[in-house]
């Protein structure tokens, strides 16, 4: 006989729904009184520590959500003008400042701050190009951050800013061709990502190969990786990626297809240059994906979550609750989102097992 240690998300209504549930193994989740489909999500601590966490949602129908108290409660802000605009992508840095995006095309994708908890936002950047589209929005500071955007002129796009108020293009002479149909999913705000000081990865999908793009020195130079996720038509390929220490996790799939499980997560174990096939595939489509304590994994999608102990060599389903995105403040703070509004706090606890030898 040997004792295990095993480690299980539970998504809980609050913190204090905590203690009733911990023996259980569910998800459990409240809408917030919208109906929009939220996919962009983010927390970070109050500028008061002691306050807790803020965390902020987005979604479509213009909808922004903030909660100041780790998600008991959550209020709702508006972008003057933005009611109809899809906010696919949020960073926040604290109750106060937060960056969000839109998604569509053109003039539909737009860049805004608020430094006053969403009381006012300022637009930072937009373009009206047809072929203009933003994916996602990540920050290594409150200062320095990159947006991504679908090809122009047969590249991607990468935006970026240096002093937190004014974009600019990033020189693309020194990134790969896309090939035909590729393009990034703005699907859950995490197909973008971001590691220690220098490194950006994004997934890609919709060409005849699931590609991720990489940047050693913040954007100057690029390389692009083949991968084994499901490829070859413009519902398929890396829908979300991050990296722990030198392994990087992609996962996806074919989103029209939610319960296929054939290639849906892969893993690079050397920075993302060479790529492997999950050994034990996530349990249909995976729209995001993150990490939880530096070795266990959680990734989400419309039938459901499956959580990794093995950096994405293997993954175990959870529950079959329809989650766009999630985030991972720490061990015992999470939260996740999804269709019709719904917003979900987390926390991995580990308890015992036994296992008959």
């Amino acid at each position: 006989m040997r004792r295990m240690k095993k480690l299980v998300l539970m998504l809980l209504l609050s913190p204090l729904a905590c203690c009733a549930a911990a023996n259980a193994h569910n998800w459990v989740v409240q809408t917030t009184g919208v109906t929009s489909n939220l996919r962009g999500l983010s927390a970070a601590p109050n500028s008061d520590p002691s306050a807790g966490s803020a965390v902020w949602a987005s979604g479509s129908d213009g909808v922004i959500l903030k909660s100041v108290d780790a998600g008991k409660n959550w209020k709702q802000v508006h972008v003057d003008g933005g009611e109809t605009l899809d906010f696919r992508g949020i960073r926040a840095f604290n109750e106060k400042a937060a960056y969000v995006i839109s998604s569509g095309e053109g003039a539909k994708s737009c860049i805004y701050k608020t430094t006053d908890g969403g009381e006012t936002w300022e637009m930072q950047y937009t373009d009206k190009r047809p072929a203009f589209f933003l994916d996602d929005i990540v920050c290594f500071t409150e200062t320095q951050c990159f947006a991504l955007g679908d090809p122009i002129d047969g590249k991607f796009l990468i935006l970026s800013t240096e002093d937190g108020k004014s974009w600019h293009e990033i020189p693309r002479t020194r990134m790969p061709e896309i090939i035909t149909g590729e393009g990034a999913f703005a699907a859950s705000g995490t197909s973008l990502a971001i590691y220690g000081t220098k490194d950006i990865y994004f997934g890609t999908g919709g060409g005849a190969t699931a590609r991720v793009f990489h940047s050693p020195d913040l954007g100057r130079t690029w390389t692009v990786a083949d991968t084994p996720l499901a490829a070859g038509n413009a519902s398929s390929g890396v829908f979300s990626i991050v990296r722990v220490k030198n392994t990087v996790i992609a996962v996806g799939g074919d989103y029209r297809v939610t319960g296929g499980t054939s290639r849906v997560a892969a893993s690079s174990s050397d920075g993302g240059v060479t790529w492997k096939s999950a050994l034990v595939q996530p349990s249909g489509y995976r729209s995001a994906v993150t990490s939880v304590n530096g070795s266990t994994l959680v990734c989400v999608g419309p039938n459901g979550e499956d959580v990794s102990d093995d950096l994405g060599a293997s993954w175990t389903r959870t529950d079959a609750i329809n989650l766009n995105t999630v985030i991972v403040l720490d061990a015992n703070h999470s939260w996740a989102a999804g269709a019709r509004g719904t917003i979900a706090f987390g926390i991995f606890i580990q308890f015992d097992t036994q296992k008959i030898e």
